[in-house]
């Protein structure tokens, strides 16, 4: 069955702040942005992003290994008495003397230090009516959890597409400091990347007002209990939404025709800036990563995080990455190709793999000298997923000529099956 509804994008994501169409709202100064789960892309984020921009915990102790808890967060009980019924032949409704609370005021108190709002610079090219080439600056929004610290790094895990494509990150703490952070490692494949900070950078009044996150088991979440959001909503700072899970374990069909699978779904409000917020328990713990809600007129509550349990060995590689610092441009690698994206939709029509199919490998530079030919399809840098040039470029800005990167090519065979090969690229210096 073909679906029906819409899910936000932050590959399509327009925003001027009122209205949405997709998640998004931020601003730009141009006047004129184990289980393994698959979390496309495609699937509509609520990260905070506008025109260009894309834009949307689990704790762990050390980099290399899963926190037990840290903030000794306790949940508020839920009471209620049950009367007892007279025995007779007639029938008779159970009542209840006890009081409900739903006040999660200390639940939020106790987590909201660990939990920061990111905002994404990026610059891209555009081109106007005239067919002049420009510049224009955007910015996008989105959450991250505080996961963990270093000696040298405090750790921050969130969604990719929040930090996708971005020039600068900035993250701003529970008492409002900002400071820049860097992309630690990314997988696109998952929607997951973990930022870092230089804990030199913080300040020690900063540190003090800062936690780490309590990690729980999204395994042994049962629907109809209850769930808290915190994320940076709308772009404007941290706010708190609740609700129960209303299911797990939910399949969601994207607008591009992948699925994504193993979610938690929520009627707790997942609002854009939310991506790459916490979704917590009852007792305070990420059991879910925000990533993604449902965009249709007639649907109200419906959004979707990434388990942290399926998940936590990913984030944990990620953690253990060498944290990437972008390369001056005079300084990049080039990797000496030319390509065109190879879409999901090429992908059904043509029976070809999702990724950057190389038009030409140009003679005299790491591409060709490494064996990778037209015809080839590119799927891979370093053990991150490629979908597009423009993915492919991102990538590249961390790397220096001269520096060798691990290339994922698929290669055609005469039967019109494609044969994964992983070959090592010496990246050129950029022609002149």
């Amino acid at each position: 069955m073909e679906n029906q509804y819409n899910y936000y994008d932050p590959e399509t994501e327009h925003s001027n702040g009122s209205g949405y169409s997709n998640t998004g709202s931020g601003s730009s100064d141009n006047k004129n942005p184990k289980k393994k789960r698959n979390v496309p892309k495609g699937v509509k984020a609520a990260g905070c992003g506008l025109a260009f921009g894309v834009v949307a915990g689990a704790a762990f102790l050390g980099v290399s290994a899963i926190g037990t808890n840290v903030l000794g967060i306790g949940g508020t009980k839920t009471t209620a008495k049950t009367t007892s019924t007279v025995q007779s032949n007639t029938a008779a409704l159970t009542t209840s003397s006890g009081t409900v609370t739903s006040d999660v005021s200390k639940i939020v108190e106790n987590a909201m230090p660990s939990v920061v709002s990111i905002t994404s610079m990026s610059v891209q090219e555009v081109q106007n009516f005239f067919g002049q080439v420009g510049t224009q600056e955007s910015t996008s929004s989105g959450s991250g959890i505080i996961i963990s610290q270093s000696d040298t790094e405090l750790l921050i895990v969130t969604n990719n597409h929040v930090v996708e494509g971005s020039d600068n990150l900035t993250v701003t703490f529970a008492d409002n400091t900002s400071v820049e952070a860097n992309i630690k490692g990314t997988n696109s494949e998952n929607d997951l990347a973990v930022i870092a900070v230089p804990l030199d950078s913080i300040s020690d009044d900063t540190m003090n007002s800062i936690a780490i996150a309590t990690l729980g088991d999204s395994d042994s979440v049962k629907v109809g209990e209850p769930a808290i959001a915190i994320g940076n909503a709308l772009g404007y700072g941290q706010s708190v939404t609740t609700g129960i899970i209303s299911a797990t374990n939910r399949q969601i069909e994207t607008s591009s025709g992948t699925t994504s699978t193993g979610l938690l779904q929520t009627d707790a409000a997942i609002n854009p800036g939310n991506s790459g917020g916490a979704l917590l328990n009852a007792n305070g713990e990420v059991i879910g990563i925000n990533s993604a809600k449902l965009a249709a007129n007639e649907v109200e509550g419906m959004g979707y995080a990434i388990p942290i349990s399926d998940v936590s060995d990913i984030i944990t590689d990620l953690m253990n990455q060498t944290t990437k610092e972008k390369v001056d441009e005079a300084e990049r690698g080039y990797l000496g190709i030319q390509g065109l994206d190879v879409t999901s939709e090429t992908t059904q029509r043509f029976n070809m793999p999702e990724g950057v199919y190389v038009s030409e490998a140009i003679k005299g530079y790491g591409a060709e000298a490494a064996g990778i030919t037209k015809g080839n399809v590119i799927t891979g840098l370093d053990g991150d997923t490629i979908d597009s040039m423009e993915t492919l470029q991102n990538k590249l800005q961390y790397y220096k000529a001269g520096e060798k990167v691990k290339v994922t090519v698929q290669i055609p065979g005469n039967d019109g099956e494609y044969k994964e090969k992983t070959v090592e690229v010496t990246l050129s210096e950029q022609p002149k």
